[in-house]
This record gives structure tokens, sequence and C-alpha cells, in this order.
């Protein structure tokens, strides 16, 4: 039999179409009639400002290559400019979705929960009136209309800006034409008065009463006032259209001095950077549609035209409704007893090793992690790394207060964590005013890894202590995003740990270490030298066995690695949220890998490796997708879990969860497309984040082999 060759590009996946398939997924989220109803407006918000990024960072990226003459082909053979024609093929398809979504479901079911968003001429009069005293108090001071003629240059339009080409009549020039931004710093959707309060007695009487939560499209009070800009003027018609730039930050650090001021002028270039799309309302007539395609110097390919609103990522905002049944039910954040019931933190970490799993567990406990180490006099120095923190960081705050205390403090802040920049510069100048030793990152690479090391001289000498994570050091994401957290102090662990914040603030070549596998040294290497020694078990025992869970799957590698298990007969069961480039379920080579990718009420963020290696089991947690930028262009960890106890829980009480559901689940097939996992006749519906809500707290164990599941 001839030996296949595995970089055949037909074994793969497309990594742009891929990440629409996911996006896909968040869109059937919003499509599913069982979703509380205001979840189901936060799904699609969700896809759209998913949306944005990938048109920013993606599409920017293939549309530099077409336009920079690169020919060379994706792992799946598809050259850049075939990419961008099947991104927008795929895309028309799921906007058509949303069409159906919002105007044929959504709208009318918010409307009738007395959440109704009007058109202007729906409104009464007196409504009007208000809101025309709203516009002119408010609203009008913000706004400035930019003329477009021959004395006036074409004015620049903002990235991810609503706007209104404002066509109007002169009396002496007949006709203008006028660009105003509906300002940002607004809400979009505005509350508009009722003509009446009603009783209690009226809400219970009448649920299908007009009162209720009456909303109007902030560009729809403009757009009825424009008068009021345009004096004199007779205003024809206004037209809104939003743009998206190129927003991927180009540094060249061997360039860049001061790393700290050159993202900070990139930054502000994000507003400038070439424009990759634009969006259209369907009324917009054809020669308004051509003066923007002309001056904004686009192509066909990059214009969209919507039967919806634009910008529905800001449909967010309805989540500020208190409106209890329409939301998802609220849940208790618990902490471990053993955690919750202590004298100090660090006493309970010596006594044992802890695993948190967020956000089923509260996100306290690190942050009095380093809040006690900011306020213990036994804690000699703190080392952190941060990513993305959040804008109100108790965090960093402890961070500072560790050095008003005389702390040795060091942390390494990456400034280059996409879109939290200017986040991150704010918070990154703050330590330095209070004499925190802030690094910025290694040359060349992001520190996406998530470690705090608490250095404490006990009555026993010298102890380090540690926190290592899948997620960030951010209070609010960790209440959305499924993450491990894990503290120990394990003294291999922390030896590694130490020599790792000394290579990334100093000038330590180390690469090689004793517990911790470290991007982008030797994490690749060490991951296929353990499926290595799986397929080796199984050529021998027959009992071979993977679990991969995480965010992407691209690295063509370990991808070949994969295959390779396959062909030997080892079961691999994936868990990929996002993008996969490996196509399951080819006969005699993917045949016995399954990928399965759940998107839920959470957004499943963790991190977990899984070699069975003959009984003898082996698990790792940690930052690192496997894909190439993080295995090569950033400085990632997966940490070991050998505590026992806390392996079997993962091992039976995250993996194997995760692997039973048949709600939230969808299965990857051969050709890259998804099919929702639904229960078989002997099967119970069986939801693995509504499980983790009701059940992680206890911590049981259960009893459950890590076997191939069944086939759906």
């Amino acid at each position: 039999m001839p030996e296949i060759d595995l970089q055949d590009p037909k074994l793969y996946l497309n990594r742009e179409l891929s990440w629409l398939e996911f996006n896909g997924r968040v869109l059937e989220e919003a499509e599913d009639q069982t979703q509380p109803l205001l979840e189901r407006a936060k799904f699609l918000a969700i896809f759209f400002t998913n949306l944005d990024e990938f048109f920013m960072v993606r599409i920017s990226g293939l549309r530099e290559q077409v336009t920079s003459g690169i020919l060379e082909s994706a792992p799946d053979g598809m050259a850049p400019s075939e990419q961008l024609s099947a991104v927008r093929q795929k895309l028309l398809g799921q906007l058509a979705r949303v069409t159906k979504c919002w105007e044929k479901d959504l709208f009318d079911k918010l409307h009738d929960a007395n959440i109704r968003i009007f058109t202007y001429e729906q409104l009464t009069s007196t409504q009007r009136d208000s809101l025309r005293q709203y516009f002119s108090q408010e609203v009008f001071p913000a706004l400035t209309p930019l003329a477009f003629d021959p004395s006036h240059p074409f004015p620049h339009i903002s990235n991810l800006t609503l706007n209104l080409a404002v066509v109007a009549h002169d009396p002496e020039r007949g006709e203008c034409f006028a660009r105003v931004k509906v300002p940002n710093n607004f809400p979009r959707i505005i509350k508009i008065p009722d003509d009446e309060i009603p009783t209690k007695k009226q809400k219970g009487k009448n649920p299908a009463s007009p009162i209720g939560y009456h909303f109007v499209w902030l560009e729809d009070i403009i757009t009825a006032n424009l008068d009021l800009l345009f004096p004199g003027l007779r205003i024809q018609a206004s037209y809104l259209f939003r743009i998206t730039r190129d927003a991927d930050l180009a540094i060249e650090e061997d360039e860049a001095a001061d790393l700290l001021s050159t993202i900070e002028e990139q930054v502000d270039l994000r507003h400038f950077g070439s424009v990759v799309r634009m969006e259209l309302d369907q009324h917009t007539p054809d020669h308004i549609r051509n003066i923007l395609v002309r001056n904004l110097k686009l192509a066909p390919y990059q214009v969209f035209t919507y039967q919806f609103p634009l910008g529905l990522s800001n449909l967010m905002e309805l989540l500020q409704i208190e409106e209890p049944e329409l939301k998802f039910p609220p849940y208790l954040h618990s902490i471990p007893e053993r955690l919750a019931n202590r004298d100090n933190i660090f006493s309970a970490i010596q006594q044992e090793d802890h695993l948190l799993f967020h956000p089923y567990d509260n996100f306290l406990p690190i942050v009095d992690f380093v809040r006690e180490a900011a306020n213990d006099p036994h804690v000699l120095a703190i080392k952190q790394t941060l990513y993305r923190v959040g804008s109100n960081s108790l965090i960093v705050e402890a961070l500072m207060e560790a050095r008003e205390n005389g702390k040795q403090v060091a942390v390494l802040f990456e400034l280059q964590a996409r879109f939290d920049e200017e986040n991150n510069i704010e918070w990154a100048r703050k330590l330095e005013d209070e004499g925190v030793h802030v690094v910025y990152g290694v040359r060349g690479l992001k520190t996406h890894a998530k470690l705090c090391m608490v250095v404490r001289k006990d009555p026993d000498g010298l102890r380090r202590y540690l926190h290592l994570g899948t997620g960030n050091y951010n209070p609010i994401t960790s209440r959305i995003y499924t993450d491990f957290s894990f503290f120990t102090c394990d003294a291999a662990i922390g030896a590694d740990v130490s020599d790792l914040f000394n290579a990334l603030t100093g000038y330590s070549r180390k690469e090689s270490y004793e517990k911790l596998l470290v991007a982008p040294h030797a994490m690749r290497s060490e991951l296929l030298r353990r499926i290595d020694r799986e397929i080796n078990r199984h050529q021998q025992f027959k009992d071979g066995y993977l679990a991969f869970k995480m965010n992407a799957l691209v690295d063509q590698h370990c991808i070949r690695a994969l295959y390779r298990a396959s062909q030997a007969g080892v079961k691999i069961d994936l868990m990929i949220r996002g993008v996969c480039g490996l196509r399951p379920g080819i006969e005699g080579i993917s045949d016995t890998i399954s990928v399965t990718s759940i998107v839920g009420r959470f957004l499943e963020h963790s991190r977990m490796y899984y070699f069975r290696n003959g009984g003898k089991d082996e698990l790792f947690l940690g930052s690192a997708d496997l894909m190439s930028r993080n295995l090569d262009g950033r400085v990632e960890v997966l940490f070991p879990i050998e505590n026992q106890s806390l392996k079997d829980l993962l091992i039976q009480n995250a993996l194997q969860i995760h692997l039973r559901d048949n709600v939230k689940a969808r299965q990857l097939t051969s050709v890259g497309t998804y099919k929702r996992l639904t229960p078989t006749s002997d099967e119970a519906a069986f939801n693995s984040q509504e499980w983790f809500l009701k059940n992680w707290k206890d911590r049981t164990i259960l009893e459950i082999n890590p076997s191939p599941p069944q086939s759906h």
C-alpha cells in the first residue's frame, strides 16, 4: 500500500472558513428558540463583534497578501484571492440567516415581550417632540457635519463607526453631499418617553399593552433632525454606512527603541488603516454607493448590503434591561471548602494543591492570593505576567499596594494583547509610577503564559507559592470564560517558574525545564514526543488514547502527528471550540479521531492535554492552543497536574463531561461542516455547562473510564 502524503492539501481544512463555521455556531445560539430572549440578542451581538475582529485582522491580512502579490497557498491549497472569494460566499449565506433571525423572529419576539425598537414614523408627536429636545440639548453639540464637494475633500471615516451619507439641496448650489458621524459615546439604542405610566394592575392585566421598554435607534433621531444641522437646506435623504479598517498592529521591534511609545503610536494609527469592508443599508441607491466605493477605494467584494440594521453588535445594550425571566438564571460561584475556611491562602496551598474551574468557581481566591501577598510581612517578592486585565483591575491594584508595602514586584505586561493595548498601556504606566519593575515582553514574542509567583519566607525556609492558569487575570471575563486556576508550592514547578521569569526579565537563554512545557523552545517537541509515545504504546497494547481540549488546532506538525496516531489506531477525542484545520473521519487517516465543539452560555477557553500513557496518565493545563503563533511566536506554558485526586477530577469530571454533551456540542465532519449532536433514543439530554453549574462544587469524582464517546 503506497504511503499517504500527510502534507496533501486535501487533508486540511481552511482556517478562515473554519473560523466562519465557529461564528456560525454562535449564530445558531441566537437562532435557538429554547434560549432566553435577551440571551439570543446577546449571541447575535457577539456574532457581529466576532465578525468585526475577523475582518480587521484575518481578512486584512489576506488582502495584504493579494495586494503584495504573495501567492503562497494555505495548507489546504487555497490562494489568498481564493480564500477571500470563499469567505464572501460563505458569509453571504450566514448574513441571510441573520436577516431571517432578526427580521422574521427575534425582532417580533422582543416586541411581544414589550421590548420594542420603533421607527421614527411609529412614534407619537409627543415622543418626537421630546426626542427633538433631547437631540438639541445632548446630541447636536457632539455632531460635526463634513461637506464633500470640490472645495472639501472626502472626509476621513473612522473604523467601526456608523455614518450618515446625507443628500441635501441648497437653493444656490443644488445637490450637496455631507457625512455625519453617529457619535459612539452615546447609547446606540435610545429609550423613548412613554405617553403614560402603567400601574402594576395594568401590566398584569394586559401583557400585550404598549407599555414596556421602548427604544429608537440613535441614527434615526439624528436623521429626523438633520434640518437643525443644515439650516436653509432641504434634506432629501440620508443613508447609513459603516466601514471596517485594517487594525492589526505591525510592530518592527528591531526599530522600536521604546516599545511602549511605539505601541501607543500604532494604536492611534488603527483609525487610519486601509478599508477592508463597507456595510450598507439595502435602500442605499447605486449613485451613493458608487461615491462611497470610489472615494474609499473599495473593490466590489468588500461591500456588503444588509436587510437588517447595521451594527447589531450594539444589541448588547439590551442586556441592561432588568427582566430576569428573559436571561439565563443566575448562579452562585463556589469556593472549595479548604480555600474558603483557612487562616491564610499560603497555609492552604502548603497543605495541598488546589484547582479552581471558572466560572463555576469564584475568581476571588486569585485576587486574595495577590492581596494577601501584598500585605503579608513574610512575603519578599511577587512576579506576575499580565495579558488582559480589564479596566478596573483588583489584581493590578494589589500589585501596586505590594510595592507600597516594600515588596519586590516585577510584572511582565504584554502590551501587544490585541485590542487591549490602550488599557494595558494605562495600567503599565501606573505600575511604573509606583516603582514596580515593568517589563514589556520578550523581543519578537508575545507573552501569553498565565503565571504568578509569590516568594515567601516560611519558618522552614523560603518557599515559592504559585498560581498558574489557562485564562487571564481578569475577574470580568472569569464570569463568562471557562478556565482553570491551579495553586501549588511544588518545588520543581516553582524552580521552573523562577527560571522562566528570569528568562523573561533578563538575558537568560534557558530553554529546558523540569516540569513545565514552555514555548517557543520545547512545547511542540514535547507534545509530539508524547503523541509518538502513545503510538508506540498502542502498537504493543492496543490501549492508546489522547484527549485534547483547546480553542484552535491549525499547526501542521501537530495535525500530522495526530494523523499518524490515528493511522496507528489510537483513539483521539479533540474538543476544539473554534478553528480546526484537521479533517476527522477520513478512512485510513483520521477515522479514529472525533472533533467536537461546544458553544453555549459560557465561552469555552480552557486548554487540557491528556495522554493515557498505558494507565500512567499525564495531564497538562495551560495557555497554549496548537497554532504556530502560540508554539513559535509566543511565550506559552503548559503545566502538569500530578496530584492524583485533582488529575482524576479533571479526567472524569471535566474531559469526560465535555465528551458527554449532546445538547451544545457539534461534531465536525470530514468536509468541514458541523452537525449538532442530539440525544439518541436511549440517551438523556446532557448539557455539560449546565452539569458543571449544578455539580462541579461537589467535586465528587464520577466513575467514568476515558473511552470513546458513543457515536451520534
